[in-house]
């Protein structure tokens, strides 16, 4: 067998491009769980299953019965009126002055908040907490030395580093003990429902206006879907003219 072919069913070949093409298909929760080979056999052995169900239909002649017909028929016509919109759609694009235009029009738009940059120490019991923030007080410890020895959060691989978050982005507790604290200076104890934290606030970012360039990909898709709003609509106030429709407003009541 082909080494790009992953199974066979009579003559039917399952290649590795049409599993690919299955998994980029798939929700994001999906694509994490076929991302394994466990995974990915599974989803071969599902695959297989409707091969063996597309032949035994086939053995059966069911698509030539009227119920099978009458379905193909109504998925022919919903593919065809998405693909009649994806082609009117699909070249609409906006220019660099366009964007720049609605960026400095709308530069309220694009204001992040304050963000602080910030590492923590969390543990179970409140006197663990004082011992280590005494350790960290002598200069025994510094504070990354302390959070990778003692921290009981994934983040103690990092020295506790949480990286920059804004407002509202942690349980209250954290939250405003971090945005209340200097640059440079460990908290005291802080205590939530996942227990007691240390914290040291190493960055503080004022709120400020986006550069442009951060927002770019984000204006553009705004702008592409306004004019893509506004050509369907267009387009169907023409084929309104075109085509005759009726409205039965009584049954709608």
């Amino acid at each position: 067998m082909d080494s790009n072919v992953l199974a066979r069913v009579q003559d039917i070949e399952i290649t590795k491009q049409h599993l690919m093409n299955i998994m980029r298909s798939l929700p994001q929760q999906q694509m994490m769980e076929v991302s394994t080979e466990e995974g990915r056999k599974k989803l071969l052995d599902e695959i297989v299953s409707s091969e063996l169900f597309y032949l035994s239909a086939s053995e059966q002649q069911l698509d030539q019965e009227e119920e099978f017909k009458q379905i193909l028929e109504e998925a022919k016509h919903s593919l065809l009126q998405r693909y009649a919109v994806q082609k009117l759609l699909e070249n609409i694009t906006v220019s660099d002055e366009e964007m720049k235009a609605h960026y400095e029009k709308n530069k309220d738009s694009f204001v992040a908040s304050e963000e602080v940059r910030a590492k923590h120490i969390l543990v179970a019991e409140e006197d663990k907490a004082k011992a280590i923030k005494e350790e960290i007080a002598k200069g025994e410890k510094t504070f990354d030395e302390a959070a990778k020895a003692y921290s009981t959060c994934p983040s103690k691989e990092k020295g506790g580093d949480l990286g920059f978050f804004g407002k509202g982005r942690m349980v209250p507790e954290f939250d405003q003990a971090a945005f209340t604290l200097d640059v440079g200076t460990v908290s005291d104890i802080v205590k939530t429902q996942f227990g007691y934290h240390l914290i040291l606030v190493e960055e503080k970012r004022e709120a400020a206006v986006k550069p442009y360039d951060q927002v770019a990909e984000q204006i553009k898709q705004t702008l592409v879907r306004g004019k893509q709003q506004e050509v369907y609509s267009e387009n169907v106030n023409v084929l309104k003219e075109k085509y005759k429709v009726e409205i039965n407003e009584d049954a709608l009541k």
